[in-house]
């Protein structure tokens, strides 16, 4: 491809995935916000129920604590990602690429181990809308993430300053 297509293709790929991880980001802390509203009630005296935990969420079953958390890991440095990338893409010269790249792949690494907690999830049993919508944008995310590293590697697309 040429060098205005793989960077039309990678800013495509770049405005869809911080649209997706902000989407993440907002149910994730509503979910979060709500956990921490009605989760576990303390008493007066500052006592803890006995089976606390702090990762317990009210919605969804066992696994939607550490899902939620992973979830919303990985949208931060996922949206942390798209703002390196633009940066990249404004410039689009070798010397922008490692940032760009490392940004991308450890935000991509991120989504991967928030998609492992949702299959977790998905596998545990029941839970409701929101947390499904949010297992489907990873789902998603964890193969445009990918598409996305590889639009900026593209072979031949980049030139060198120099």
């Amino acid at each position: 491809m040429a060098n205005g297509d793989m960077k039309s293709v990678a800013s495509l790929l770049l405005f869809l995935n911080f649209c997706m991880y902000a989407i993440i980001l907002g149910i994730g802390g509503w979910a979060m916000n709500r956990a921490i509203n009605y989760g576990f009630v303390i008493g007066p005296d500052f006592s803890l129920p006995a089976h606390f935990s702090p990762i317990y969420f009210p919605m969804g079953n066992a696994a939607t604590g550490f899902f939620v958390t992973f979830a919303l890991l990985a949208g931060v440095v996922g949206a942390a990602s798209a703002i390196v990338g633009v940066n990249h893409l404004r410039t689009w010269t070798a010397d922008s690429l490692p940032s760009a790249a490392s940004a991308g792949a450890i935000a991509w690494t991120l989504t991967l181990l928030a998609m492992g907690f949702a299959c977790k999830e998905i596998a545990r049993g029941p839970r409701n809308s929101c947390l499904r919508t949010m297992e489907a944008f990873l789902l998603i995310l964890s193969a445009t993430q990918l598409f996305y590293i590889a639009a900026i590697h593209g072979v031949g697309s980049i030139t060198r300053r120099g």
